[in-house]
Order: C-alpha cells, then structure tokens, then sequence
C-alpha cells in the first residue's frame, strides 16, 4: 500500500509539473505581452474598452490553480489504465512511425474541438450550467487567466477527452501532450482580449475556419451563442454562430490587404 501510495505521488507530481508550467508560461507572456508592453501599439485590437479588475484575475488564477490539481489527479487514473492494458490502440500507433504521430496529433485537435463543443453545449443546459459551467462565465469580460477557471465538473470534461480519445483513435504516446499544449496557448489566447487575427480583403479572418478571440469574447457577453473554442465548423452547422461576429470582428480587425477607405465587408453567413 504504502509503494502504491508513494508510485501514486510521483505519477501526480509529474503530471502536474508540466500542466501547471504551461499555463503560467503563456498565461503570464499572453497578459505581459499584449497588456502591458504592446498595449499602446494594440489599443485598436482591443475588443472591449474595459479591463477586468485585478482582483478578478486573481481569482481566476486561485480557481485554475485548482482545475490543474484535479487534472493531475486523473492523470493518475489514467496512468494506471495505460498500465491495466486499457489502451491498446496506443501501444498499436508508438509503431507506426512519426507522420502518424504528426496526423494523430491533428485528429486529436479536431476531435477536442468536437468533444469541447457538444460538452460546452451541456454545460449550457439550465439544469447543469450552476453546477459545471457557472464558474467560468463569473468572467464576463475575460483575461489570459479565465483559461482554465472551471468549476470541478467541467474541469472534469474537459479532462474526459483525455481519458477517451485514446481509446477510440490510435494515439501515439506522448502525442496527447502536443494536443494539450495547442489548447493551452490557444485557449489562452480566445480569453486575451485583443483581436490578432487579420482579415482577408473581403473583411473576413484570415483563417475564417479558426475561432478568433472576438468569436468567443462574444460568447463571454452573450452565452447562447459561439459555443466551439478552435473551429467554426460545428457553431456553422448548428446554427450557433452569433449572427452580428463577423460585424464585431471587423470592428477591431487588421485589415492589412484592404485599401484604406475601399473596405467590402461581405456580412452574409457561409453556406
């Protein structure tokens, strides 16, 4: 009990250390970066004039502190699943060499963004927001900290697809890492405040298919709308887009191949 006991704590410990590095690295560049050194060259990208409160952050922070503690437990639990033999399909994929793992690292991105939009949707059900979702909407007006100011359910979602990713899609190990990171930076990015993706000439975002960080700022203010967190795909198809986006993104845009003054912002929604 007491070798288990101790394996247990190390499995934690090194879970931990990695997840909590990330987040503080791009957490603290994201607000240093864009909310005090390039704040006076960026005050046009800003898509509200107000700035949360310290105190909020602060917050945000203690309550994110506590989303990776609960992330680290279960990635205990799911360490000892690897070792029960429960995921078969990595063991399969560590063989099939580094384009695999390239090409897994991409599906997994896809399917979090599925699994973070059918969860999200949930979360936002009536009988389920005070409980799993509430938390996090306490940030009306967003910062790099609200990333991961979850409550202890959605915390636990958003750890779920972790847990069944790998056993349903071959995923090399360590690829899962990869996945993880691009929602950290990214996630962090979409609470940031300031709009850094440029628009195409037509007005557009560059990358139209990529959630900017206006599209879910939008979902901070106004929460029945613009659920996905890395594609636009699902919010399209659904119907859950806001219908004024792509107004309020080109609001504070880039527009860097537009003549100045000769701007045609095409409004009508993809088909």
């Amino acid at each position: 009990m007491e070798t288990l006991l101790s394996d247990a704590t190390h499995i934690w410990l090194r879970e931990l250390e990695p997840t909590l590095t990330r987040y503080l690295l791009f957490t603290l560049a994201v607000w240093l970066a864009l909310w005090v050194l390039l704040r006076p060259f960026l005050k046009a990208r800003k898509i509200r004039q107000e700035t949360p409160p310290a105190r909020q952050m602060m917050v945000e922070l203690g309550f994110s502190l506590r989303s990776m503690l609960i992330f680290a437990t279960a990635g205990v639990a799911v360490t000892f699943m690897y070792r029960a033999g429960l995921y078969p399909l990595t063991g399969m994929a560590d063989g099939w060499g580094p384009v695999w793992f390239g090409v897994s690292i991409l599906a997994g991105v896809v399917g979090l963004d599925a699994w973070f939009y059918w969860t999200h949707r949930l979360m936002h059900d009536p009988r389920l927001f005070r409980r799993f979702h509430r938390r996090h909407h306490r940030s009306n007006n967003p910062s790099p900290f609200t990333a991961y100011s979850f409550d202890i359910g959605e915390a636990l979602l958003l750890f779920g697809f972790v847990v069944v990713w790998p056993m349903v899609f071959p995923t090399p190990s360590g690829a899962m890492a990869w996945v993880m990171l691009y929602q950290i930076v990214t996630n962090t990015l979409l609470h940031s405040g300031y709009e850094l993706m440029p628009a195409r000439r037509d007005g557009r975002p560059m990358l139209d298919f990529i959630v900017t960080t206006t599209h879910h700022d939008m979902h901070h203010a106004q929460a029945g709308w613009n659920y996905g967190a890395w594609f636009t795909w699902w919010d399209r198809w659904m119907g859950t887009e806001h219908p004024e986006y792509l107004i309020r993104y080109a609001a504070t845009a880039w527009r860097p191949f537009a003549a100045k003054n000769k701007v045609k912002l095409v409004l009508d929604r993809p088909r």
